[in-house]
């Protein structure tokens, strides 16, 4: 059959929209169908060989191949191109399906966009999990590796490999509650609201909501179709998650500059015209990723924030491109942290001599010497004026005392207290040995690996336990659409 050619308006909105939309939504809608039709029968709301007739075609549909579709004008977008391939299947017209029935496009179109956002999230959480049981694998192993902590983009103090890592395995055990705590939200079913009203019609949301993997109904049904919180906070979360992501991996780049570690071969790029290059480009690319999920965030925000509080193409369906970019970024962001982590090694950890000629030991051997009775603010100018006369290296046990006489009056400074100094201020990896529980100390770190693989084992647990329910809702489903069909 030929049609007309498209107009203006199809040729640059709805077909472009349909070819967007297509591959991602034609497959939900048919599993959406078939659930509802499935209650319309039980609730005597169609006959059953009219409902057996709709099943048996939406069994047929599950076979298509949306992203082989063409938009060719004949129907305005998705769901009707689900609607005239069904009444084709049936061997009927369109104007004899019931399947819309107690149904809009609106409820329609908000639980296939939870379906799919729900399907893409889970994807991203378990890469966000996957990630985090790596960088807590690594903290551990390298947990009395001494590097150099930087504020202000300078020398600050000792700490270790490990302590940097489980910092952020900590902000990674959070986003993945937070993805969690996003999938529960997200898990709410619209279905049965219509167009915003409800229906007259006995129909039982529940059950729809249940052969779906819903674990409930959204209370109320004009927040069903027009709420897009849920939608902000996806593209919200991907951009805060992806920006600490970013953060980690510029200063990965400062460490593979500085030789700490190696950039694993597989993520290695080299130069078209110097030998001797090893780029890391990966991490450059990590930090466009996450402007980009930034930039689809700003975008979700801004056309909810232009819609009305009402159903508006704004708020739900034109923002799904970017929700789906985004979660896909995040996917692939994830997928990269991880693995390159997991192949991270140390090559030339900075020396306890280059740690101390940074100064980086400085704070400690000012908080040695309050041990010793000295109030801080005069520990710390005692030190500083240490630190002005030569770096910690040349310091001898004359020139603690003259520190001390000269700054903070104190003329008889007690052996103790300037050997304490002295190797607070050249033995960086006394940092090791720190018992505070959130500390860099070995000990502490490793504890701290233990308890976030904890909190992050029980996120990813409660995550196993949806998809199994999910699973469990695709079984009763196939379950109850078959005996339908077969009646």
């Amino acid at each position: 059959m030929t049609h007309p050619p498209l107009t203006t308006y199809q040729q640059h909105h709805l077909r472009v929209v349909f070819e967007h939309h297509a591959a991602h939504l034609y497959g939900p809608m048919v599993k959406a169908s078939e659930a509802h039709v499935v209650m319309l029968a039980e609730q005597q709301l169609v006959p059953a060989d009219a409902a057996a007739r709709m099943l048996g075609g939406l069994v047929t549909l599950r076979k298509d191949q949306p992203e082989t579709f063409d938009y060719d004008g004949s129907v305005e977008d998705v769901y009707f191109t689900l609607e005239k391939r069904l009444a084709e299947a049936c061997g009927i017209p369109t104007g004899q399906l019931s399947v819309q029935l107690a149904r809009s496009r609106n409820d329609l179109d908000a639980g296939v966009f939870r379906m799919v956002l729900r399907e893409q999230l889970l994807g991203v959480l378990a890469a966000v999990g996957d990630a985090g049981a790596v960088l807590l694998d690594r903290a551990d192993r390298y947990a009395d590796v001494v590097v150099v902590g930087y504020t202000h983009r300078r020398p600050a103090q000792p700490t270790s490999i490990g302590h940097v890592l489980a910092g952020y395995a900590e902000a990674l055990a959070g986003q993945a509650a937070a993805y969690a705590s996003l999938l529960a939200e997200m898990n709410r079913s619209p279905l049965g609201s219509c167009a915003f009203a409800g229906t007259d019609l006995a129909i039982d949301s529940q059950r729809v909501a249940a052969l779906l993997g819903f674990d409930e109904v959204v209370v109320n049904s004009y927040e069903a179709t027009v709420g897009a919180d849920h939608l902000m906070r996806t593209a919200a979360l991907n951009a805060q998650a992806l920006a600490t992501g970013a953060r980690m991996a510029r200063t990965l780049m400062d460490w593979l500059t500085w030789e700490w570690v190696r950039t694993p071969e597989e993520f290695t790029q080299g130069s078209s015209i110097m030998p001797q290059k090893r780029n890391p480009v990966v991490l450059e690319h990590l930090v466009s990723m996450a402007g980009a999920t930034a930039a689809d965030a700003a975008s979700v925000y801004n056309n909810v924030g232009a819609a009305w509080w009402e159903d508006s193409n704004n708020a739900t369906t034109d923002v799904q491109v970017r929700l789906w970019e985004s979660n896909d970024r995040a996917y692939r962001f994830f997928a990269l942290l991880g693995g390159l982590f997991e192949r991270l090694e140390p090559l030339r950890p900075p020396t306890s001599e280059a740690i101390v000629a940074t100064g980086a030991t400085t704070t400690a051997a000012a908080d040695a010497l309050t041990r010793h009775g000295l109030p801080f603010r005069a520990a710390h100018s005692v030190v500083g004026h240490l630190v002005r006369s030569g770096p910690p290296a040349t310091w001898t046990d004359t020139d603690v005392r003259e520190a001390a006489r000269t700054v903070a009056g104190v003329d008889s400074l007690d052996d103790a207290a300037v050997r304490d100094l002295l190797a607070a201020a050249l033995r960086p990896e006394l940092v090791l040995r720190r018992a505070q529980p959130d500390g860099p100390g070995e000990a502490a770190v490793r504890a701290q690996v233990a308890r976030l693989r904890s909190s992050l084992d029980a996120t990813l647990a409660g995550v196993a336990a949806l998809r199994q329910r999910l699973h469990d809702a695709d079984a009763e489903l196939e379950t109850a659409v078959a005996e339908r069909v077969a009646q």
